[in-house]
């Protein structure tokens, strides 16, 4: 990366900024919704067997709405027990919306308990009291050396890390001690970009240019596969088709469009701050075939997610 650029997470409000329009102008949440809601159940059945307590722990969790939605599969296959539930996550904002989640859930389940005609309705839906929540505001990185210092031992049924793997210096080692964190029937998700996707041939093509490795990768399932295969991990996979919006990243001046390219590229202000012939070969890439296709006059950029759940040590 040229030093006159920075990467995006150096700037947590505007990073923030980027990835909530990201979000909007993407179908990311829904197709993971799609999973957790049509695959995720049959996973979840087979950990923690036997158990009345479950591990479970969420690696770069932010505001926790993913989480949650989990927690509703898990209680639906496991209704009986209590959760432990670690919360890994470096943003003190994102852990803030997340505390405040569970706070209104909490107070409309209560508030619906005391409408009568309501109230056998609300009693199968299930609250949160199940969960213990542990927050730990630290990175992937500061929560290992964390629990090496302090020689902890104890087993995780379940471990999600979504869409975090590109802020460590090394995906494959975190990873690899995430996995040795789990339990005889436990399991490890990650989500990432598919090596298909948009976000694979960006990457691909300026690997060099924009991708700083002392804060972020340009890594996808592509690379998360070929090393777990290097070590003769088990693992399955699941393709999420997913699409983004892009038009306005192809509007100058557009604070919309900048936001975009930032998140895509992630370059802090990538408009203002790459050199022109970068700026140039990545704006003409993203409207190639490779990464995007045009609806109605509209740029969909291919963000397509793979999910890899893996197997614990043997």
């Amino acid at each position: 990366m040229s030093c006159a650029m920075k990467s995006l997470v150096e700037d947590n409000d505007r990073y923030l900024k980027s990835f909530q329009l990201f979000l909007e102008r993407s179908s990311e949440h829904k197709c993971m919704q799609d999973f957790i809601h049509g695959i995720l159940p049959d996973i979840l059945a087979s950990v923690g067997e036997g158990k009345a307590n479950l591990n479970v722990m969420g690696v770069g969790s932010g505001a926790g709405e993913i989480d949650l939605e989990m927690f509703s599969q898990l209680h639906l296959k496991h209704p009986a027990v209590t959760v432990d539930n670690q919360v890994v996550e470096p943003s003190a904002q994102q852990l803030h919306l997340y505390k405040g989640c569970i706070c209104v859930i909490i107070m409309l389940f209560n508030q619906l308990l005391d409408i009568p005609h309501l109230s056998v309705l609300v009693s199968q839906k299930p609250n949160l009291d199940y969960i213990k929540f542990t927050w730990n505001k630290m990175t992937a990185t500061e929560f290992e050396k964390h629990w090496r210092e302090n020689h902890l031992t104890k087993k995780m049924d379940f471990i999600h890390m979504i869409q975090m793997l590109y802020y460590v210096k090394d995906p494959g080692a975190t990873v690899t001690f995430y996995q040795s964190l789990l339990d005889r029937n436990g399991k490890l998700l990650v989500i990432l970009v598919s090596d298909e996707s948009g976000w694979g041939k960006l990457w691909r093509t300026f690997r060099t240019q924009l991708c700083n490795t002392e804060i972020s990768q340009c890594v996808t399932t592509g690379d998360i596969k070929a090393y777990l295969d290097s070590k003769t991990v088990s693992y399955q996979s699941y393709k999420l088709p997913s699409q983004m919006d892009i038009t306005e990243c192809f509007t100058e001046g557009d604070q919309r469009g900048e936001l975009l390219l930032d998140f895509l590229t992630e370059v802090l202000d990538f408009s203002s701050t790459a050199p022109p012939e970068l700026k140039r070969g990545v704006l003409d890439l993203l409207k190639t075939p490779d990464c995007s296709k045009e609806v109605d006059g509209r740029v969909i950029f291919n963000n397509t997610l793979e999910v890899l759940v893996v197997d614990p040590l043997q």
